[in-house]
């Protein structure tokens, strides 16, 4: 046996020895100074035992990442572990990047190889009775900890193995916190706040990592605390500060390709739970047909998002949806049904320097109230970002502004007839 510590296959052969310790011993047993403890003096057990030269420093490094790697996430278990980080991304055993501040940036993380990787998330998705390989190449799941993670195998991805893990967030965001980071204003979050109250339907909508959930979250704690709320996710990350919710999540098929529970199924079994209102994480196909079926048959005041470029694309993603139903609907018949159950639309997106805001607030209109005839939809805008300048001296920390439009929406009566009350006598709501 060499006695060259750099040798890749002494590490190898090192790891492997230990592995076969580990489960040996059920390491799971003990707390982690007491394992690292253990891996530490089986290191040097197996070292002595083949007359492998190895310095303290080194079995002290190697028992770390070995311990990681059994009962961790490997080289990017601190990245798990650190609150800021918002997304670990692996593309490849030499390309670990992270979203940190709203800002993604490549790290100087490597994993040995792309088996490395490979060995890290089997461990991960074995317990949760999920299977990847060349048949079942894509997997969705939730850890532990709350944190959602997705992997691709070749060949449905170019590389051998790609990782995503969103992070969970432990801190729940307030809607102060989203005022204090220049997302919204004080008078705009007031106005938000009046929805919710009034039970209007709401839609968040925007592109990808714009913080559609994480919106959603924060106005969904404006719900008065005496409703019975049902929410419906397919990975679990909607952490509502309300005392009365049922939390349901969606199921994926098992090895034998049954037992899938879907979004939809979730939507319709929600119906006979008696919920004041229904939250949806995300609508992305035909179960939007039934979410806004209960927004329109007394579930009113529920919510959820959609990916969208701006309001006006959310209608059409919202029909095409509609329509992939298989309920034979036209779509004319598709957008009635769209102008009958939406409120209100929250569109959000990123700026340049990727901040975070909500850009516009409108609301939905059929104008042509005729069943006869073709439905044509607008969308009018109710409030909206101060774009040019304005979104300039926001980049560099200024204020942030606000226009309202002067269109008053015509769910402003009820407001009213709820005992709540809003003017819109603001041109500049900065």
């Amino acid at each position: 046996m060499s006695s060259i510590f750099n040798d890749k296959d002494i590490l190898n052969y090192l790891s492997k020895k230990i592995s076969k310790k580990i489960k040996a011993e059920d390491l799971n047993k003990f707390l982690p100074e007491e394992r690292l403890r253990r891996i530490e003096k089986y290191l040097k057990e197996i070292a002595d035992e083949k007359k492998i030269i190895i310095s303290q420093k080194e079995i002290y490094r190697l028992a770390g990442e070995i311990n990681e790697d059994s009962f961790g996430f490997g080289p990017v278990s601190f990245l798990i572990n650190d609150e800021k980080i918002t997304e670990i991304m692996i593309n490849n055993f030499d390309q670990v990047y992270i979203e940190e501040n709203d800002a993604i940036r490549k790290t100087n993380i490597i994993f040995r190889d792309n088996n490395h990787i490979r060995n890290l998330v089997d461990k991960i998705l074995s317990p949760l009775g999920l299977r990847l390989d060349e048949s079942s190449p894509m997997v969705d799941a939730r850890l532990k900890n709350g944190s959602r993670i997705n992997v691709v195998l070749s060949p449905v991805t170019v590389n051998d193995i790609v990782v995503t893990i969103r992070k969970f967030k432990k801190n729940i965001i307030d809607i102060d916190s989203l005022e204090k980071s220049g997302s919204i204003n004080k008078k705009i979050a007031d106005f938000i706040e009046i929805c919710v109250k009034s039970r209007l339907n709401i839609i968040v909508s925007g592109a990808t990592s714009t913080g559609k959930t994480t919106f959603l979250n924060v106005i969904s704690n404006f719900i008065p605390p005496d409703e019975r709320i049902v929410t419906i996710e397919e990975t679990l990350e909607l952490n509502l500060n309300l005392p009365h919710i049922i939390k349901l999540e969606s199921r994926h098929p098992n090895l034998e390709g049954k037992g899938e529970i879907t979004i939809r199924d979730l939507v319709r079994n929600s119906l006979r739970m008696r919920p004041d209102r229904i939250i949806v994480g995300e609508i992305r196909g035909a179960e939007a047909v039934d979410v806004l079926q209960a927004m329109n048959t007394g579930h009113s005041g529920s919510m959820t998002t959609v990916h969208s470029n701006s309001p006006k694309d959310l209608v059409s993603r919202l029909e095409t949806m509609i329509l992939m139903s298989k309920l034979n609907l036209t779509p004319s018949t598709a957008r009635r049904m769209i102008a009958s159950s939406i409120d209100l639309i929250i569109h959000l997106g990123k700026l340049k320097n990727g901040k975070r805001m909500l850009l516009k607030i409108s609301e939905l209109i059929n104008k042509n109230e005729s069943i006869g005839s073709n439905t044509i939809l607008e969308v009018k805008d109710i409030f909206r970002y101060q774009d040019g300048n304005n979104e300039a001296r926001s980049n560099t920390g200024g204020s942030t502004e606000f226009v309202y439009t002067g269109y008053v929406p015509a769910f402003i009566n009820r407001i009213k007839s709820g005992g709540l009350d809003y003017k819109f006598e603001y041109e500049n709501l900065g």
